[in-house]
């Protein structure tokens, strides 16, 4: 038979781990902490990891109890001490943060780049300033706007003359606005036409148009070169002077006019000069017998250089001076009374442009203007000149525009000389709504006759467009003018209405 080995010294080696594990356990500081799932070294007979049931985590040695087992949470643990830099621990491994766990960029959550946003056609459309504003037609580097109106209306005076009849008319107006598309340089093409014709009352067939273009060119050097040339077709007004009596129609008067222009802007300093170029020719008038009479006696050319300086105190502000001088030669030598008519013209003028961006624009000034024939029996014709053309726009959606002019009228009249004709107007335009646009208009014009006589126009004007889309509108308007003077059979009072569509592009 075989002998067993006695248990007792089997017991005596399990007592005498156990006892080596807790001497362990007590002299092993609580910070060095075991990790569990590595073999303590130096000790056999030990579990090398303990599960809790709770969440399947395994325990450090720090968290068992002298037997092993995994201490209660609520034991209270003692407070973790930091070995000192001379201690060495001979067992175990220290736990240690990870490196990621002091970065604190690196543990931000990253924000997400592609966001969504909404669709594009979800978003708002921003209104547009002018909804009802014509958009023009594009032609190459062009951009044409036309603009046709086509009504009927009534008139108290249907030839604005002393003892005009009323008339009932139909009226028709062409617009055509071109003006360029370019990086530099610049050029605009206005053209206008207007035919009236009587339905009923007072025969009326008047024709009247124009065109007139102009070119700009950025040259080297802070030069700037200018080029204009214009046509103009209109019936003499009945109350011009020089007018033949007894006509049975208005005759025509044709104008053309051609210039060329060099400015420069040498620091603050603005120099420029302009040549000018005007011929008159008037239609022959036929009365109310049948007689055709000649009006070649008024045919004329005026030749006029002009020259500008100023200085730019702000970019606001550029005062002036101007002086002009020219010449102006009639056809015939001699009329029909035997007077030559033929005149120098010289003007001297003192002025300020204005540019304070859109809110106010232009230029005006005012000096002395004078014609001296060549005949000493024909008085000179001279006298005070002002101009202006100014545009302000004191709130959005309204501009007022301001406008003078001074202009030497001829007569072919035995003993006359002529007059200075001074216009001047305030026109107010105003968006009531974004489709109903309104205008009114002041105007006043004085003729100074070489002698002591004088005329005195009043007028005005009062219109509303109401837009039924961006190409099409109603357009109602008013006018009166009344005309006061101190010659025989001139003074006279006109009023008129019209109402029409207005069709633009």
């Amino acid at each position: 038979m075989k002998r067993h080995a006695p248990h007792k010294p089997v017991m005596s080696a399990a007592c005498l781990a156990a006892a080596t594990a807790l001497a362990f356990l007590l002299v092993t500081p609580a910070s060095a902490q075991q990790r569990i799932g590595e073999p303590v070294p130096g000790l056999r007979g030990l579990p090398s990891e303990v599960a809790l049931p709770e969440n399947g985590a395994t325990a450090a040695l720090d968290d068992l109890d002298p037997a092993g087992r995994p201490l209660s949470q609520t034991t209270p643990r003692r407070p973790a001490t930091s070995p000192s830099a001379d201690e060495n621990p001979t067992t175990g491994t220290v736990r240690v943060g990870s490196v990621d766990g002091l970065d604190e960029e690196r543990n931000a959550r990253t924000a997400r780049d592609n966001e969504r946003t909404g669709a594009i056609e979800g978003l708002p459309i921003p209104p547009e300033d002018a909804p009802f504003a014509p958009l023009g037609i594009r032609a190459g580097s062009f951009i044409v706007t036309p603009t046709l109106e086509q009504g009927i209306g009534w008139a108290s005076n249907a030839t604005g003359a002393s003892g005009g009849r009323p008339a009932w008319f139909s009226e028709s107006a062409l617009r055509l606005n071109i003006i360029s598309d370019w990086s530099r340089h610049a050029a605009t093409i206005r053209a206008d036409g207007l035919y009236r014709k009587s339905l009923s009352g007072a025969p009326i067939e008047d024709i009247e148009g124009g065109i007139r273009g102009e070119l700009r060119l950025d040259l080297m050097d802070d030069f700037t070169a200018t080029a204009s040339a214009g046509y103009r077709m209109r019936p003499e007004d009945a109350s011009t002077p020089g007018t033949i009596a007894n006509a049975a129609e208005r005759p025509l008067r044709q104008t053309l006019e051609a210039g060329l222009g060099l400015a420069r802007s040498a620091g603050k300093a603005r120099l420029s000069i302009d040549g000018n170029l005007t011929r008159d020719i008037y239609q022959n008038a036929r009365l109310t017998n049948g007689t055709i009479v000649s009006q070649r006696d008024r045919d004329a050319t005026l030749a006029t250089a002009r020259v500008r300086s100023g200085y730019e105190i702000s970019p606001a502000l550029t005062p002036f001076v101007e002086a002009e001088i020219g010449r102006r030669f009639y056809d015939r030598v001699q009329d029909a009374n035997g007077l030559r008519r033929s005149a120098n013209r010289y003007a001297l003028r003192g002025g300020v442009e204005l540019d304070l961006g859109e809110k106010l624009r232009g230029e005006f000034s005012a000096g002395w203007l004078t014609e001296r024939p060549d005949d000493a029996a024909l008085r000179p014709v001279e006298g005070l000149s002002v101009g202006a053309n100014l545009a302000w726009s004191p709130v959005r959606g309204t501009t007022v525009d301001l406008t003078a002019s001074t202009e030497v009228e001829t007569s072919t009249a035995a003993g006359d000389t002529g007059s200075l004709l001074y216009s001047g107007s305030l026109a107010v335009n105003r968006e009531l709504r974004s489709n109903l646009t309104g205008r009114a208009l002041v105007g006043l014009d004085w003729r100074d006759y070489a002698g002591s006589d004088h005329d005195l126009i009043l007028r005005g004007e009062a219109s509303l467009t109401w837009w039924m889309n961006r190409n099409l509108g109603l357009t109602g308007r008013l006018r009166h003018e009344k005309q006061t003077s101190t010659l025989p059979g001139r003074s006279y009072d006109a009023s008129s209405v019209y109402l029409g569509m207005t069709m633009q592009r």
